[in-house]
């Protein structure tokens, strides 16, 4: 929703525009994995192989202009490395593909790869969160290995249609806010790499205008158009 104003500036639908923002529900963050073939341990080790082979490596995604493919593209930005993007249209077949090793990197949301990472199936090197997470505790963060504007998290969020009535989404984000607190529903969440956030509207609606920026100046700078 937040890079949509970017990459369809044409689209009909805006996050900003056509949605009255309640209130964020959680965030989560992606995790860098390796096909274990891979001869890298580290970020740095990643970094240092990418810019002995410029453009020879691949990273996947879960197709053109997801989370995945960003991340990818910001990593490369601040790195300064190259490397080919391949999209996928089946999450499980851009897993099963670096598995195999026919592409070679990739950032993804945590919960699919948890297991894949316990068995070493993949080689996880960084989370993109500020601190480590409870699901992934032994594996370091983009900040620890060098690159603390790499820092990014995907987040769930409920928004009404714009001009609904304002008791309407207080007592909405009232209720959500309540729930967040209960000790079960934040276990559930770390269970799966997910952090429970709440709060206001009004921080909800200023998280989401300053997504839409960032990922213009992505877009921008990493010269992304869609194919």
């Amino acid at each position: 929703m937040t890079v949509t104003p970017a990459l369809l500036p044409k689209a009909e639908t805006r996050a900003d525009v056509d949605f009255d923002p309640v209130i964020k529900i959680s965030k989560s963050y992606t995790v860098l994995v390796t096909t274990p073939s891979l001869p890298v341990d580290s970020l740095a080790g990643l970094v240092a192989l990418l810019k002995s082979k410029p453009g020879k490596l691949n990273f996947s995604s879960a197709g053109f202009g997801t989370p995945s493919h960003l991340i990818g593209e910001m990593f490369a930005l601040q790195a300064g490395v190259r490397a080919t993007h391949v999209p996928y249209q089946q999450f499980s077949q851009a897993i099963t593909d670096l598995i195999s090793g026919n592409v070679q990197y990739m950032f993804v949301t945590t919960l699919p790869v948890i297991d894949l990472i316990a068995t070493g199936k993949l080689r996880a090197l960084a989370v993109t969160a500020p601190t480590r997470i409870a699901a992934l505790g032994d594996i370091p963060t983009v900040i620890e290995a060098g690159f603390p504007d790499l820092v990014t998290a995907d987040w769930i969020g409920f928004a009404a249609k714009r001009g609904t009535a304002a008791e309407v989404t207080s007592q909405l984000n009232k209720a959500i806010n309540k729930v967040l607190l209960e000790p079960k529903i934040r276990a559930s969440l770390d269970k799966i790499g997910a952090v429970a956030v709440g709060g206001t509207a009004a921080e909800f609606g200023e998280g989401i205008r300053s997504d839409i920026a960032h990922w213009a100046k992505v877009v921008k700078d990493a010269d992304i158009k869609l194919p």
